[in-house]
């Protein structure tokens, strides 16, 4: 992925007002972040613990969704492997993370959701960057390549349920 600017990120936002994105919380270290190693931008805001964000590109440009979770996995069903990656995590380290639907769609309060891990850090997962705290990844006789590729996929079939 390219990197980010903040107004790139501001201005990258479909499924929410020009107002919400101008107030969420950035992160700081956009500079920093291992930009060959991911396939999306993802942070939880620290400011309101049900909130997290995402921004990935397509077709050429940034697209940024705003996503909630519940900030407390008791009394909802959770699993514990991640849709966009395949990692496992016990405990909590996925959550389902809903983002209302961009246009009117979304204004009439429709949404769309998938279980995903709670940190974002997905690419880095598939790429052996970072290794879940007591999950674990499958070992697959994908390629690393490949394995990129599903994780790209499945973001991007859930970034389209957000038009429909």
């Amino acid at each position: 992925m390219r990197p980010l600017t903040e107004p790139a990120v501001r201005d990258s936002f479909v499924n929410c007002s020009k107002g919400e994105a101008k107030r969420l919380a950035v992160p700081r270290d956009l500079a920093e972040r291992p930009w060959d190693d991911l396939d999306f931008l993802g942070w939880r805001d620290p400011g309101a613990p049900d909130r997290s964000y995402l921004v990935t590109e397509r077709e050429g440009r940034p697209v940024g969704v705003s996503l909630r979770f519940p900030s407390s996995q008791r009394g909802f069903l959770h699993r514990s492997m991640c849709s966009v990656c395949l990692t496992t995590h016990p405990g909590g380290g996925v959550s389902l993370m809903t983002a209302r639907k961009a246009g009117a769609a979304g204004r009439e309060g429709n949404s769309v959701g998938l279980y995903m891990c709670t940190d974002l850090a997905c690419s880095l997962y598939v790429r052996g960057r970072k290794v879940p705290q007591s999950g674990m990844r499958f070992e697959e006789s994908l390629t690393t390549e490949e394995q990129i590729a599903r994780t790209a996929g499945n973001l991007a079939a859930f970034l389209d349920k957000l038009y429909v």
